[in-house]
């Protein structure tokens, strides 16, 4: 089975990619999926994050994940602190879900792809790219978030350059979503004749 590492920043359009792979038939894993599903009320992780943190963080065994975004993203020991609690957990998970499929290729969606050093987990690296602006319009509808918030994410994932240097694909989001869906489709099809090509 083919591994396909979906990368790329916030905003970049990931979601409207995996979710086009997924009607295409392809298995996607999404560690941002996983990563909220290790954090729900009283996952060993969220009793982790407590005392690692502040245990006013967790309320009823509930974790306030707003005021944990903003301290993570305003300290990178912090979010070192997080990423130690959560990547190995998510690793696993990953790695649990990939021998239960049966498929000519997966994607697995990895927003930190190259800070996490994920990279060995998969056999392609595929990076989507967007305009800056682009991204801050779209965050900034979907989320609410201002640009000075956007502007502390994107300072803590790798720039465009970084990405676009370990890419074995590359997907342009700069137009609209039909032409993005197409670029998706031409990447299905590479992938499935990939999967069938003896290493």
């Amino acid at each position: 089975m083919l591994r396909i590492g979906l990368t790329g920043g916030i905003g970049s359009g990931k979601t409207v990619v995996s979710d086009r792979f997924r009607q295409l038939g392809a298995a996607v894993i999404d560690t941002d999926e996983i990563a909220h599903q290790l954090t729900t009320p009283g996952a060993p992780a969220v009793q982790e994050i407590a005392r690692e943190f502040d245990p006013g963080i967790v309320q009823n065994g509930v974790l306030d994940r707003n005021v944990l975004r903003e301290r993570v993203f305003n300290d990178s020991a912090a979010r070192k602190k997080l990423e130690a609690i959560l990547h190995p957990r998510i690793r696993e998970e990953v790695n649990h879900k990939l021998k239960a499929l049966a498929v000519p290729y997966c994607v697995i969606v990895v927003p930190l792809l190259i800070e996490t050093g994920f990279q060995d987990l998969v056999d392609r690296v595929l990076v989507i790219q967007a305009p800056t602006e682009k991204r801050l319009d779209w965050l900034a509808q979907r989320n609410g978030f201002s640009r000075t918030h956007v502007e502390k994410i994107l300072s803590a994932q790798a720039s465009d350059q970084e990405r676009a240097a370990i890419a074995d694909d590359l997907l342009c989001n700069d137009g609209t979503i039909d032409v993005l869906l197409r670029q998706v489709d031409e990447l299905h099809r590479r992938y499935m004749e990939l999967d069938r090509t003896p290493t």
